[in-house]
């Protein structure tokens, strides 16, 4: 590794400054060391033209190597690698932009590797509803499976599972587009809670569900975005409960609360931030979800400028929402 004897200044311009003056004195020193030797300047001044230049290229060689290698590696990274990058040990302004290209590829790299797992979960998780709905299908088109309620209720639950998979697919797209719009107005909480309620029953007609929420309580937000919030919430609490969910919401000085709460195992701590990650479903791989649910919700609250997150219960697992007070 070639040394760069002049990475500990942090000025650039002061480099240049330095790598003249270094310049001039050795061939100033090597003339007259020649001229008092008796040795013709003709003879001595190319010696010291070339003792200058090797002097300079020892000292600049550590001031345009980060650009070098910044080219280098973007261009691996224009091919799809992004495993490269740059030493960083100047501290000039090179050095800063240096760092800041190494924090790019890391970003590059994990956007990349978030793209590769995405792709990879949606053929997943497509060809897992996809190919149950082929079998059984199959299956009565052959005469081997009857016509029977119960078997096109199977069917029926597959193609359901397709199309929450697909609408998801479709808020998400509107996520990673950016700019989507809210169109906030006020309105009652617990009746759009009880509404919000009765469809997840209709899904979960064996969970017992229950509202809590103090009347004349309203709130300005986006109907649509906020419904998409409790929904989600509601669903993952009725799939990893045991039988009980609880909606809340009150009012506080930083504007409206929601939480809802189930009777389930609950999520460990370690976890609680990977939960709103897309297709992350912990332990409860195979209950049926399709792990974007809360990614999708951490969006709508985002939207609104709040925060969502899982906070500490007694029993089961208990998601709060915050949706900051507007004018």
């Amino acid at each position: 590794m070639i040394p760069r004897p002049l990475d500990p200044l942090r000025s650039i311009k002061l480099k240049l400054g330095l790598l003249v003056v270094a310049s001039t004195c050795v061939t100033a020193l090597v003339l007259k060391e020649a001229l008092e030797t008796g040795i013709r300047g003709r003879h001595a001044f190319p010696f010291a033209v070339l003792l200058s230049l090797v002097v300079t290229q020892v000292l600049a060689h550590g001031m345009t190597s980060p650009l070098r290698d910044m080219t280098a590696v973007a261009r691996e990274m224009a091919r799809g690698r992004y495993d490269r990058r740059v030493r960083a040990s100047s501290r000039d302004e090179v050095g800063d932009l240096a760092r800041a290209f190494n924090a790019m590829a890391d970003d590059l790299a994990e956007v990349d590797r978030r793209r590769r797992d995405f792709i990879a979960n949606v053929s997943h998780e497509l060809r897992t509803p996809i190919s149950a709905l082929h079998a059984q299908l199959e299956n009565i088109a052959d005469g081997v499976t009857p016509v029977r309620r119960e078997t096109l209720q199977v069917a029926l639950d597959q193609t359901e599972r397709l199309g929450r998979l697909v609408a998801q697919l479709l808020d998400l797209s509107r996520v990673d587009g950016g700019g989507e719009p809210l169109h906030r107005s006020p309105f009652a909480v617990r009746p759009f809670l009880s509404d919000a309620v009765d469809q997840a029953r209709t899904a979960h007609p064996q969970v017992r569900f229950t509202v809590e929420a103090p009347p004349g309580l309203t709130v300005r937000a986006d109907r649509d975005r906020l419904h998409q919030v409790v929904a989600n919430l509601l669903d993952n609490a009725a799939r990893h409960g045991r039988g009980t969910v609880t909606v809340t919401a009150r009012a506080s000085r930083a504007g409206l609360v929601l939480e809802v709460a189930d009777d389930g195992p609950g999520i460990p701590p370690g976890e609680r931030d990977r939960v709103f990650e897309r297709f992350s479903r912990g332990d409860h791989g195979s209950d049926g979800g399709t792990g974007l649910g809360l990614a999708i919700a951490r969006w709508a609250v985002d939207l609104h400028g709040g925060r969502i997150e899982v906070v500490d219960a007694a029993r089961g697992c208990r998601i709060r929402a915050l949706i900051p007070a507007t004018g």
